[in-house]
């Protein structure tokens, strides 16, 4: 498995909603997360910065990559642009963590 991490923002008054959108996520992009061998997938508000921090353990960058093509993505990037930055296809601005540290 590839361990990645990553850092995207929130809009500071939209928290809430945002924790709402993911509770649950859509099944389809459940499905799609899952059929592209992503495992382990989180996302943590730090809500006095409006940051999060995502950490997603996948079977190849290849398949991950993939998952930016599908409908459903597509679909869910619009969905989400109204509550976090944006890039101009829609997908959510951020930025990869290089890992560090790592304890099994």
């Amino acid at each position: 498995m590839i361990r990645k991490a990553f850092v995207m923002q929130v809009n500071p008054d939209a928290h809430e909603e945002y924790a709402r959108r993911h509770n649950p996520i859509w099944p389809e992009l459940e499905s799609v997360l899952k059929d592209h061998g992503a495992h382990r997938y989180a996302i943590y508000l730090d809500g006095e910065r409006s940051l999060l921090f995502a950490t997603v353990e996948i079977e190849s960058e290849e398949r991950w990559n993939a998952v930016a093509n599908t409908d459903v993505c597509q679909r869910w990037w619009k969905h989400m642009r109204d509550v976090m930055p944006s890039n101009p296809d829609n997908s959510p601005v951020s930025a990869g963590l290089k890992e560090v540290f790592y304890l099994d």
